[in-house]
Formats: C-alpha cells, sequence, structure tokens
C-alpha cells in the first residue's frame, strides 16, 4: 500500500463529501448477469452531482486547500467530467476556477461547465496539451492547480466510491472501472484492497487510449498517442505517477475494449437499464459483453459518467445498434424504370423490415443511364435476419453495396 494514499484518508474524504457527494445507487442488471451466469450490479455514478465521479475528488482537493490558495483561484484541463467537477466544487468553496479545454469538448460539458460559474479556455490538441496549458497558467497567475487524477487528495475523494461499493454489495468479488489516467481506479483500490484483499479489482480501457497496458509491462509510466475515440473522457497519454504506483500494487489487470464494444455497451445501458452512459462511463459492461466468462460473480461495475451530447448519442447508439445487427445500411442498385423502388420495398415489407430512410439516385457518374441506386436505412431484429434480407436481396438480382 502507497504510504501517498491509505484507507484513513479515504474515509476523511468521505466526512468532507458527506453533505456534497450523492451515495449513488446500486443496480442489478438481469440481462448483464444472464450473460456472466451471477449477479452483475451497476454503480450509478452516472446519477453523480455534476454527472460524474469528478466531483469527489475535485471536492476534497480544494476543501483541503488554505483559505490564502483558494483565494488564488484555482485551475484544470479537462475534457469535460473533471472540468465540472473542478468548476462545481470551487462554487461550493468560493474560489474562482479556470478550466483549459479540448477545442472539440462536447458541447453539454462545456456549457455546463460554464454555468457552475467557471471559466473556459479551448486548447488546440488532446488532454494532455491542456494539462501542460493549465500548468503554466498557474506558474503565471499562481491559481492553484487541480490534477484531474494524480493527487493523493483527488485519489481519496475518487476512493469514497470504493467504500460505498463495498457497503452496497457487501459480496462482491469483482470491481471494474473505467480508465483514464488512474484515478478513480486507484482511489477504489486504495479502499477495497484494504478491507477485502479478495476483491479483484479490474480496469478497463478504450483500446484506441490505452496507455496503462504499455506502461505496466514497461515498469514505469509510457506516454502514447491516444487516437480518436468516441471515450474522450478516459483518453489519457500517460499515466500518472502515484496512479501508476498504486495500478501497479494494487489492481489485478487491465484490459482493453473496442469502439464497437462502446457502442453496444451504450445500447445495453440505455435499453435494459434505462441508464444515460456516456462511452467512457460504459467501458465496464463493454468489458463484460466482450468477456462474459472472465470475471468472478458478483460484479460490480462503475457508470462513471453520464455527460454526453445527445448528437453523439443519437450517432453512437445508431453504431451500437449496427453492431448488434439491428440497423443495416447499404445501397442497392435496381433498373430505372417505373415500379422498381416499389418492388424493392415490398421485398423488404414481406421480410418485415422496418424501413427508417430511403435515399433514391437515378443520375451519377457510377450510374449506367438505364440504372438507380437506393441507399436504405433500415432496422431488423438481428444478425440472423440481416442475413435473412442481405441473401433475399442478392438472390433477386439486387447488387448490394456497403460504402
Amino acid at each position: 500500500m502507497s504510504a501517498a494514499v491509505g484507507i484513513d484518508d479515504i474515509r476523511a474524504a468521505r466526512e468532507l463529501l458527506r453533505d456534497v457527494a450523492v451515495t449513488t445507487p446500486i443496480l442489478e442488471s438481469r440481462s448483464l448477469s444472464a450473460k456472466i451466469g451471477g449477479p452483475v450490479h451497476l454503480k450509478c455514478e452516472n446519477l453523480q452531482r455534476a454527472g460524474s465521479f469528478k466531483t469527489r475528488g475535485a471536492y476534497v482537493r480544494i476543501a483541503r486547500l488554505t483559505d490564502e490558495e483558494r483565494s488564488r483561484g484555482v485551475v484544470a484541463a479537462s475534457a469535460g467530467n473533471h472540468a465540472q467537477g473542478v468548476a462545481l466544487a470551487a462554487k461550493l468553496l468560493g474560489s474562482k476556477a479556470v478550466v483549459f479545454m479540448p477545442a472539440g469538448a462536447p458541447l453539454p460539458k462545456v456549457v455546463a461547465t460554464r454555468a457552475y460559474g467557471a471559466e473556459v479556455v479551448f486548447e488546440r490538441g488532446g488532454v494532455d496539451a491542456c494539462l501542460a496549458a493549465a500548468n503554466a497558467y498557474a506558474e503565471e497567475t499562481g491559481a492553484v492547480f487541480i490534477h484531474p487524477f494524480d493527487h493523493p487528495d483527488v485519489v481519496a475523494g475518487q476512493g469514497t466510491l470504493g467504500l460505498e461499493i463495498l457497503e452496497q454489495c457487501p459480496d462482491v468479488r469483482t470491481i471494474l472501472v473505467g480508465v483514464g489516467g488512474g484515478g478513480l481506479i486507484s482511489g477504489i483500490a486504495a479502499a477495497v484492497k484494504t478491507v477485502r484483499p479478495d476483491v479483484h479489482v479490474v480496469g478497463v480501457q478504450a483500446e484506441r487510449a490505452a496507455a496503462f497496458p504499455p506502461s505496466l509491462a514497461a515498469g514505469r509510466p509510457v506516454m502514447v498517442e491516444p487516437a480518436s475515440t468516441m471515450a474522450d473522457g478516459i483518453s489519457v497519454g500517460r499515466p500518472g505517477d502515484l496512479t501508476f504506483e498504486l495500478v501497479s500494487k494494487l489492481v489485478d489487470s487491465v484490459v482493453t475494449v473496442s469502439e464497437e464494444s462502446l457502442s453496444a455497451a451504450m445500447v445495453n445501458c440505455l435499453e435494459r437499464s434505462k441508464q444515460v452512459v456516456e462511452p467512457a462511463g460504459a467501458v465496464g459492461v463493454a468489458a463484460l459483453l466482450d468477456r462474459p466468462q472472465e470475471f468472478e460473480a458478483p460484479v460490480v461495475t462503475v457508470l462513471s459518467g453520464g455527460n454526453i451530447d445527445p448528437l453523439l448519442l443519437s450517432k453512437v447508439l445508431r453504431h451500437g445498434l449496427a453492431s448488434a445487427g439491428r440497423y443495416l445500411v447499404f445501397r442497392a442498385r435496381l433498373r430505372d424504370h417505373p415500379g422498381a423502388l416499389v418492388d424493392l420495398l415490398s421485398e423488404l415489407a414481406e421480410m418485415e423490415v422496418n424501413v427508417l430512410d430511403v435515399v433514391h439516385e437515378r443520375v451519377a457518374a457510377r450510374l449506367n443511364v438505364d440504372e438507380a441506386e437506393v441507399l436504405l436505412h433500415l432496422e431488423t431484429r438481428g444478425p440472423e435476419h440481416c442475413d435473412e434480407v442481405l441473401g433475399r436481396l442478392r438472390k433477386e438480382g439486387y447488387t448490394l453495396s456497403f460504402h
């Protein structure tokens, strides 16, 4: 156990948060329980104040500043959730907050951060560029930098979530936690492993932004260049020094999940559990869908945040439905004569396909003069139904393309 963050620190943080953080509910997921053959519970931190667990660590960090430090203001860097946590905590504690955010940060997170009273400064690049800009601002102005994950007070604040999990699900055997810089899983592991060393704590990263697997293999924090991922909330290029120490000592394993698995997990959360969860908050569910036999039950997976742009949500849900074989998009080429489109749509109706959208194109360089092409968006019942639809259309002589 690192001397930097212990169970006493986490319990003290819980006292600070008693009238600030919500004790979020744990809900059983019947669909996931059936899939893995044992109880699965969702720790709904997406229902936390400001929409994620970040309020816990940010408040503890700012609350432990001196009055003189708080009077100088605080500065942070974030893709959105830490921004809102810092903004809310600073408002509650009477301190000015400036937050550096990536230029492409989701609009609802920007609006919410400003609504809590923080000044938002946009920075080109990802979270790591914002971290550098925020540190430079702190040196220039004297504002106190509030790190999103690599500080003992932040880790202690996030660790209060681990205490809640043990109280709400005392027979838990596995806890799945999304990982970016490592603050949340470090805090949870520091709390849980002290009280219940038999519990497996497993980190989950988006495979396009996974800095921990190469870092753990190298035995030190390694910088990677995150690729574009829908899980912007955990897109971090380098683990923190403190969080790497804690994760390497206390966390049992770190796994990765694909973009397809993330979108399927979000569909599962929304459709089966009625929980709106951002991609970064759904990585634990994605791991369960990918590896249903790998984790010992009872399992608790943390839904770490619910701050998602509605436009992104609609795109991700379509992506998730497509991955699940319930949303099919393709082009069909047909003869350009009266009744051809009616014939195609009649074929689809006979197969009980719901046509969501049709774009009929008759003039294009790729088409012969006697040809037309139809772009179809279809709702289907699953992979087998998709295969049935495509097979029948090909049998009827339609040329199909999927680009």
